[in-house]
């Protein structure tokens, strides 16, 4: 992606298009106007005819593919007060000093090996210079093509590229690639992004030198652009929060983080005691939150306002609440925040909340306990209640607030042995399913001390279709009767998984597992 500066050339632009592409709009209200243009276009007259006129050919990209470079263009551009669009009569309907046609094509032999090219500032020159992307040559891949957009479309918002330096003020690289890996790894949109999940606008020095710092913010909305930022659609504090309104146990949200100091705040009312379970997400095109923008936080409140708790996990870009609480008036405020690899300054974009509330027993209606002996947790609980329960779930976390079954056991058990992968700090808990109307119940949540087990352990020794597992290495493994007959054998790969056992006959049996560390044995009763 090359930034170009230049002069602009006198003469008569004529844009041709051919069949329209399927037709997308980010915020139809908008003046300003970003084109995607993916159908060809026959060129001349602008600054970039020095060689004659362009025939650019349509990208080829199939309606999915360009609906995926829409939606993570628009994500990136979505704070502003701008319309992403592939349809252009949108964009010929704008005004003339208030768009930009980003030509998405294969034909590059006029300009050569890039991945585009724009004008910086030729967003308001009133011409109709369009900015490039060379499909062909990022491979058609789907991301890359977005990022260049993106980024050929920041240039022609007045945007330099973000660059690298050294302690010693030397430029290491004229993009910046970011840093990190995984879903929150980051780079600048207008560094380069191909590389890293989540690219988003930055305050950072730019291409003329160290102390060059460019505000991509700020650029964009201001003058001569004049774009400005979207409105704020909820309240920033409890005096002004957004009632959610609650359906057969449900509540949905959304809005956008437009501002690093942005908070929305959500008014959430509770007749009686509920178990609250909560996702926020980013705007996103796939999983691990493929194309987000913004790394969310949510903070719940008491009635006054008081902080009770907050959510935000470190290797995450989506933040979710699972919790009891009591009736009353509790707020959710959600919120763009920093990682270890993005700044807050750039942690901003569209977000949804979807929420669900379940009846909670009374502590002395379920109650768990639990005690650790060796490197075993064995846990056992009481239940009382009126209702028939079809479904009884172990549930784990490591921080108390994140939990994950564990096992799903018969509702007639009362008690469970767990021996903990990791060592540290457990949390457990037991989620009841009733039988009438499939009601959910949990019950208070217990702390034990966890320490490693090895390499291999069993979930449980009692079994029903499966046995649950966890492992670190690759294993071998044999069932064996107690006659010592192989009723089945395999292979165990890394990881939490389960070997069907549906074909075992019910009663005692003996699993063996071996690797070049040795080998263990256990029993194990399929019930």
């Amino acid at each position: 992606m090359k930034a170009i500066l230049s002069v602009l050339l006198a003469g008569m632009i004529h844009l041709s298009g051919w069949t329209q592409s399927v037709k997308l709009n980010s915020y139809p209200l908008a003046q300003a106007v970003i084109f995607l243009d993916f159908d060809g276009q026959y060129v001349q007259g602008t600054s970039w005819n020095w060689g004659g006129p362009i025939n650019a050919q349509a990208s080829g990209l199939s309606s999915a593919a360009i609906t995926e470079i829409f939606n993570r263009v628009a994500e990136d551009y979505r704070i502003f007060n701008i319309n992403i669009t592939t349809d252009s009569t949108v964009y010929a309907s704008a005004p003339i000093n208030k768009r930009t046609r980003v030509i998405i094509t294969p034909t590059y032999q006029w300009y050569g090996a890039a991945g585009g090219v724009a004008y910086v500032g030729s967003f308001t020159w009133g011409d109709d210079t369009p900015a490039w992307v060379f499909s062909g040559l990022l491979n058609n891949n789907v991301k890359n093509i977005a990022e260049a957009a993106s980024h050929e479309a920041g240039h022609t918002l007045g945007l330099q590229h973000q660059s690298s330096y050294d302690v010693n003020c030397i430029k290491t690289a004229e993009y910046s690639s970011g840093q990190g890996s995984g879903e929150i790894s980051w780079a600048p949109i207008m560094g380069v992004g191909y590389y890293r999940n989540s690219t988003t606008w930055h305050n950072g020095p730019n291409a003329y030198g160290c102390t060059s710092f460019q505000s991509d913010i700020d650029i964009i909305a201001g003058s001569p652009n004049n774009i400005g930022l979207r409105s704020d659609e909820h309240g920033n504090n409890h005096s002004t929060a957004t009632a959610v309104t609650v359906l057969a146990n449900n509540f949905q949200a959304s809005g956008i983080i437009n501002n690093s100091p942005d908070k929305d705040v959500f008014r959430l009312d509770l007749a009686a005691t509920n178990h609250l379970s909560l996702s926020a997400n980013p705007q996103s095109v796939g999983s691990g939150n493929a194309g987000a923008n913004v790394d969310i936080r949510v903070t719940l409140l008491d009635q006054n306002g008081d902080t009770l708790s907050r959510y935000n996990p470190s290797n995450l870009l989506n933040a979710g609440v699972d919790t009891n609480l009591n009736s009353g008036t509790y707020y959710i405020v959600v919120e763009g925040v920093a990682n270890a690899f993005l700044a807050d300054y750039g942690s901003l974009g569209y977000y949804s909340i979807n929420g669900s509330l379940a009846g909670v027993l009374p502590v002395n209606r379920l109650q768990l306990f639990g005690r650790t002996e060796k490197n075993k947790h064995r846990l056992n609980w009481i239940y009382e209640g009126d209702e028939t329960i079809k479904q009884v779930e172990i549930q784990s976390s490591a921080n108390g607030v994140n939990f994950k079954t564990i096992d799903q056991i018969g509702s007639e058990i009362r008690s469970y042995e767990y021996s903990p992968f990791a060592s540290g700090t457990v949390y457990y808990r037991i989620r009841l399913v009733s039988a009438a109307d499939e009601k959910t119940f949990y019950s208070n949540i217990i702390v034990l001390k966890g320490e490693a087990a090895g390499d291999f352990h069993l979930l449980s020794t009692i079994v029903k279709n499966d046995i649950r597992y966890l492992a670190t290495k690759e294993f071998h493994y044999q069932l064996l009767d107690q006659r010592g007959s192989l009723l089945q054998n395999g292979r165990i790969m890394p990881g939490n998984d389960y070997l069907p056992v549906a074909n075992i006959p019910q009663g005692l049996f003996i699993l063996r597992v071996v690797n070049s560390s040795g080998s263990q044995s256990f029993k194990l009763i399929k019930q």
